[in-house]
């Protein structure tokens, strides 16, 4: 590795695409995904070194996700081994493959929790993103599973204009299933999500969105983490400012973050074929773990370095104050205007001065 490995940042969270697999045609799939087959997938073999390789950079937050990674068949082998090596194991899935065996079994190889998405506050939302029928049941049922199992599960849910009124009713149903927490996600329009633009929020939606959810998290009740949303980071320290307060790493329960878009920063995600991106819905490739280990490409990307100095971002994101804070996020970015390093179109914040 060379000097510039120096300045790379810790890796705090890596999300795996096992699989493409899938058994559902969401709507806003950043993937794409279907039933496949997708030729190329990383081999068993493959995934250990890189559980192996990431062990090198410290003990990572590991995301299996997809596609459904329960199709993936060694999913079991590959958690139980990210577990003996110290990391933290966690698994996203759709929940309709979930059984109180499977839960329970998953618990048994060190899955530490999984995230099931509720998208819609009744079956016929949120079976109409999910684009196929009884959706909505086999998630609540897979969450059912959980229960009996002992296995801790978040709610995720992503945020379009047909369903942010239902935000809601979504985060009561979480609580009311005693979820460990809700993760809230604002639409990135990539893969099928390409053909939904017309249901992103627009920057006054959006913003109304991050204050709702700032005053969820200030009730303290459930622990709320918006994603593709930095802005939200921006909003928090307005408000604790205006209210006089001091940020810390308690703050509401909040770790205090040096920056809302971790794509490159803290955060990465390496595809079912081993291409490594900085988030899975910024389609640009870093480098492949089949050519590279993980730990240079993280390192010495030119693509990761670029994302890291903030102060190169452009537009208006480049003259924000709040540009190391917030950062904008970079895969809106580039899926709505081509760069990268542009402005987040929907951010309704005017920089001062």
């Amino acid at each position: 590795m060379n000097d510039v490995s120096l300045l790379a940042p810790p890796i705090r969270l890596l999300a795996w695409e096992t699989t493409r697999r899938c058994n559902l045609a969401c709507l806003h799939c950043r993937a794409a995904a279907g039933s496949g087959p997708y030729p190329g997938e990383l081999s068993t073999d493959e995934g250990l070194k890189l559980l192996d390789d990431l062990a090198t950079m410290g003990q990572v937050v590991v995301i299996l996700t997809g596609g459904e990674p329960l199709l993936r068949e060694d999913i079991f082998d590959l958690a139980a081994y990210g577990t003996k090596l110290g990391h933290r194991m966690v698994m996203a899935v759709n929940g309709t493959l979930l059984t109180p065996a499977i839960a329970a079994r998953l618990k048994d190889v060190g899955i530490q929790r999984v995230s099931i998405s509720i998208d819609g506050a009744s079956a016929a939302s949120h079976d109409r993103l999910r684009a196929v029928e009884g959706a909505y049941a086999g998630a609540l049922a897979g969450i059912a599973a959980c229960r009996e199992a002992g296995l801790p599960f978040q709610i995720n849910t992503t945020v379009t204009r047909a369903n942010r009124l239902e935000l809601p009713a979504i985060h009561a149903l979480a609580m009311q299933l005693e979820a460990a927490a809700h993760h809230v996600f604002v639409l990135v329009p990539t893969g099928r999500g390409e053909l939904m633009r017309e249901e992103l929020v627009s920057p006054e939606e959006y913003e109304a969105t991050l204050d709702w959810l700032l005053a969820r998290q200030r009730e303290g009740k459930l622990f709320i983490k918006p994603t593709c949303a930095p802005q939200y980071y921006r909003l928090w320290r307005q408000d604790a400012a205006a209210r006089g307060e001091k940020i810390t790493p308690a703050t509401h329960g909040m770790e205090a973050m040096t920056k809302g878009c971790l794509g490159g920063q803290g955060f990465a995600f390496v595809s079912y074929k081993g291409e490594v991106q900085p988030c899975g819905y910024l389609e640009l490739v870093a480098g492949n773990i089949r050519e590279t280990p993980f730990p240079e490409i993280w390192a010495n990307s030119e693509l990761f370095q670029q994302l890291r100095r903030v102060d190169d971002y452009r537009g208006k994101c480049h003259a924000c104050q709040y540009r190391k804070v917030c950062g904008g996020c970079r895969a809106r970015a580039y899926a709505l205007t081509g760069d990268v390093l542009g402005d987040d179109p929907i951010c309704p914040y005017e920089p001062v001065g």
